[in-house]
């Protein structure tokens, strides 16, 4: 599993199984059964399990996931395909060099003979963030001819559980899970307001997840929105629940109905360290005490970089030993900025909603490493940002979708005890 990003979250980690709940495996009868086979005989391979009869004897399945430096001829021997003609074939493609176009990670599975000659291949993405998906299928012809076969379809949600154990970080213990990437940065974003997952982490802390896996054709493509968490730090639980009220984008809210948005998000970045903090310090290139006027957040370049709160931007370009720089007012004249970007993605006067990336982290300006230097002001003063972004106000449920509200958080509720309940098992 690809890990989750940057620099976040230090450790270790004992973890759970993933729902459907089942009986204890160990109370399962256990049979061995051996039985020679001979391996010479194609007849005898077609009848092992996951080999089907085909044209020259066996149908052989497997699939992976594109990769980013991919050409056809490599993915097609990762999958055990050799055949020079559907090579050829597939590399003159123009549907087929969509394939390798774009981000890596897209589902190809394939079909072969006893021979490794390409029986069928089928390939399966999500282009978007919405619930579609694009597919390609190429068949091979009863005259040996390929054809393609471009599709579409709809992603179907399927409901996964999911709980651990904190042994020394948030990032270890997912990634031990065998957790989505998306799911995990969702849960470091839910509760960012509540936890300080660079300092707040204790051991024994313990998190349940309840969430949607969205799958085409039965074929898991990507997670999709986490449905209710719950996440103890120090013997204290926070839970959240997705919730969206009738005209409205939906968002996360606690049992009690207060929304988890808050003013402004806790980082800018998904996963970092504060490299140094807010206040008097020693200038590593100016060499004396100097006044620091943000945070920086150590993170490699080309880490995104988010808006901590909706707002427009009022400066977007060079700003001198800031190097790439980006201001952005918010409401109550507060304003945020961000330095060092390697990449600006926004323009001045563009409204950004709260979470949006608009820029990536790099080492512009007078920089002595990738980093993202980051500034919180009030009425054109500057305050330390981790203390402000703690103070954002949360909405509460309206009136009128409070019954509808509390109907899903039963739901929720049974549904995150049934993941706590889960069997442990040992992740180290």
């Amino acid at each position: 599993m690809g890990t989750i990003g940057a620099i976040l979250l230090t450790g270790g980690v004992t973890a759970t199984a993933i729902a459907p709940l089942a009986p204890d495996a160990a109370n399962l009868p256990v049979r061995q059964i051996l039985e020679s086979v001979d391996l010479e005989t194609p007849t005898t391979l077609a009848a092992l399990p996951g080999l089907t009869n085909g044209p020259s004897g066996m149908v052989l399945y497997r699939h992976d996931f594109t990769r980013g430096n991919d050409t056809m001829m490599s993915l097609l021997q990762r999958l055990g395909v050799s055949d020079v003609g559907a090579a050829q074939f597939l590399k003159q493609s123009s549907m087929m060099r969509e394939l390798l176009s774009g981000k890596p990670g897209k589902l190809v599975q394939v079909q072969t003979d006893g021979q490794k000659r390409l029986l069928n291949l089928t390939a399966r993405w999500s282009a978007s963030e919405d619930r579609s998906y694009r597919k390609l299928v190429v068949d091979r012809t009863a005259s040996n001819q390929f054809l393609v076969k471009p599709g579409f379809g709809e992603l179907k949600p399927t409901i996964r559980m999911v709980s651990g154990t904190i042994q020394t970080s948030l990032f270890a213990a997912t990634d031990a899970l065998g957790m989505p990437e998306g799911v995990a940065t969702q849960m470091a974003e839910i509760f960012s307001s509540d936890i300080d997952f660079r300092r707040d982490l204790r051991k024994g802390d313990h998190f349940s997840v309840v969430y949607e896996s969205l799958e085409a054709d039965g074929e898991p493509l990507r997670a999709g929105r986490i449905l209710s968490t719950e996440f103890v730090n120090a013997g204290k639980p926070l839970q959240s629940i997705w919730f969206q009220e009738p005209g409205s984008k939906g968002g996360y809210y606690s049992f009690d109905g207060q929304s988890k948005r808050r003013s402004y998000l806790a980082s800018p970045l998904a996963f970092s360290r504060v490299s140094s903090g807010y206040g008097m310090r020693f200038h590593p290139v100016a060499g004396h005490m100097a006044a620091h006027t943000g945070i920086d957040l150590a993170a490699p370049a080309g880490t995104p970089v988010m808006v901590v709160g909706d707002g427009t931007v009022r400066y977007a370009g060079w700003q001198r030993g800031y190097g790439n720089y980006i201001v952005v007012d918010h409401r109550n004249r507060e304003a945020t900025a961000y330095a060092h970007l390697s990449r600006i993605m926004v323009r001045v006067g563009e409204r950004v909603s709260q979470g949006s990336t608009i820029g990536l982290v790099g080492s512009t300006g007078v920089s002595t490493g990738a980093h993202l230097h980051f500034e919180f002001l009030e009425n054109g003063v500057f305050k330390d940002p981790l203390i402000v972004a703690k103070r954002g106000e949360t909405i509460p449920i309206a009136a009128a979708s409070r019954p509808a509200f509390e109907a899903q958080a039963k739901r929720m509720k049974l549904e995150l005890a049934a993941a706590a309940g889960t069997q442990i098992v040992s992740a180290n």
